[in-house]
């Protein structure tokens, strides 16, 4: 990264110095994207149970509301792919077909809606852009 051309005082204006090539609208949908990925490679793989389910979706909320522009994030896990799946210790690994996401992410006026689910005709869990203005 060419950061030669930056001053000390302006390497916090990251917006100007990082990401004044492209429009709001863009800058909106990377940060839902990149919160999306970052859920979905973070928790993949986190021992759950159907008791303790509540309890995970609240805190992968929360650790990805933290990230910037991040409006908005609301997760289920799948309660009876929980209860098929647990085993003999009465629990399983999250898994990305267990898992419906959304996130809702904005900078400046423009918002844009990221989702994760299970779709069952292409058997896999497809993160895609649902809505953005």
């Amino acid at each position: 990264m060419e950061a030669e051309h930056l001053k000390t005082g302006d390497l916090m204006d990251v917006d100007k110095n990082f990401f004044s090539k492209i429009s709001d609208r863009e800058r909106a949908i990377f940060e839902g994207a990149i919160t999306m990925g970052a859920l979905f490679h973070q928790f993949v793989g986190t021992p759950v149970s159907v008791e303790s389910a509540s309890v995970l979706e609240k805190s992968i909320k929360e650790a990805m509301e933290l990230q910037p522009c991040i409006e908005e994030v609301n997760v289920e896990i799948d309660k009876k792919i929980l209860e098929d799946t647990k085993s003999e210790f009465e629990y399983t690994s999250l898994s990305g077909e267990m898992m419906n996401v959304m996130i809702v992410s904005k900078y400046n006026h423009k918002k844009a809606v990221i989702r994760m689910k299970f779709i069952d005709e292409l058997n896999y869990p497809l993160m895609f852009v649902d809505d953005v203005d």
